[in-house]
């Protein structure tokens, strides 16, 4: 027996060494983010978590103490099997409960409108109110198969598998996907929120410290999904203004052809910059419409808010029943963006 103890105790020490290694205990980047955003929202999961404690512990202690007191060789302890009501009892199982739910309730609401992505933000931290006089800055983010893509409309840039934004500036991301439905997460910068072909979603944030942190796709899209990571750099004011010129001077342009190109699947695509960037291409990504003669879906929704085969036929375009073929998509839109001028010139 004495060397079946000796030799369990290492077994156990490792055990419990793997399971904190693998559970992550190193660096619990959900409780302590280095955005005010996610630092709200791992507050909130502490609050909640100690509130939900507040039953479960006694719960716990009762359980060992009931246990200990009555069992078989305590002969000492008052056995009433009679016994079937205590209203002081009831009282606290039932309120005690329900005012921990209450809290619960309140908030969750209240945290759910407080930190909702689409939200702009009403401070920096919590010890740093915000600019008003402060613009947003706007990244467009794309996620393909298998890898990240962010257009930097301010400065005319884009970049694949990495992004970079200013500490303490408030960022409004706009996202869409090309083919699947994917997932983007930043644990240090806020939750997740999910692109969509042909929809667009919003987040705002910020990062509060300077440093390189991990992004990744948190939802499976196939088979390259594992290797579906970027990196997000909190740079000084300066820094990123490098961080741009460096794009700027060492990368090459952005058209449609090479966004195409690019749309194609692959795995664990390497960092790349774009210099340029063709104009209105993220519009065409979010509309499905980078081809050369495809109809963009905002025309297509214009068309049949407008009607749509009778609009187009009092319009004098006697088009197939299928009006979104390459070969009539150009006289479509040409007749939308014409109406939309004269509408224009009319309200002026």
């Amino acid at each position: 027996m004495f060397k079946t103890k000796q030799t369990r105790k290492p077994a156990w020490l490792g055990a419990l060494a793997l399971a904190a290694l693998l559970s992550g205990c190193s660096k619990a980047v959900v409780l302590n983010p280095a955005g005010d955003i996610a630092a709200q929202q791992g507050q909130l999961v502490i609050t909640a978590t100690l509130l939900m404690l507040i039953i479960i512990v006694p719960v716990i202690f009762l359980t060992l103490l009931f246990a200990w007191k009555y069992r078989q060789s305590n002969t000492e302890a008052q056995y009433d099997p009679e016994w079937h009501h205590s209203t002081g009892l009831e009282l606290v199982i039932w309120t005690v409960p329900l005012l921990i739910i209450i809290a619960l309730g309140a908030l969750t609401w209240i945290g759910t409108h407080k930190l909702d992505p689409y939200r702009p933000l009403d401070r920096i931290s919590a010890t740093k109110a915000l600019d008003p006089n402060v613009k947003p800055l706007e990244i467009q983010v794309v996620s393909m198969d298998w890898k990240w893509l962010f257009f930097y409309p301010e400065q005319g840039i884009a970049t694949v598998n990495e992004v970079a934004a200013p500490v303490d500036r408030p960022i409004l991301f706009k996202l869409t996907s090309t083919h699947t439905m994917n997932a983007f997460y930043v644990p240090d910068l806020a939750g997740m929120i999910y692109t969509m072909p042909g929809m667009q979603t919003e987040l705002n944030a910020v990062i509060n410290q300077p440093g390189v942190f991990n992004g990744m796709s948190s939802h499976y899209s196939g088979a390259g999904f594992s290797g579906m990571h970027f990196k997000f750099h909190g740079l000084s004011d300066t820094d990123f203004d490098q961080w741009i010129n460096k794009a700027k001077a060492e990368g090459k342009a952005l058209d449609k052809d090479t966004y195409l190109a690019l749309a194609k699947p692959s795995e664990r695509n390497p960092v790349e910059r774009f210099a340029t960037v063709a104009d209105g291409l993220y519009d065409k990504v979010l509309n499905r419409c980078v081809e050369e003669g495809k109809m963009c879906m905002h025309h297509m929704m214009a068309i049949d808010e407008a009607g749509g085969e009778a609009y187009l036929k009092a319009a004098g375009l006697n088009l197939p029943q299928d009006v979104c073929t390459v070969q009539n998509a150009d006289s479509v839109v040409a007749l939308l963006e014409t109406q939309r001028a004269q509408s224009a010139v009319a309200v002026q």
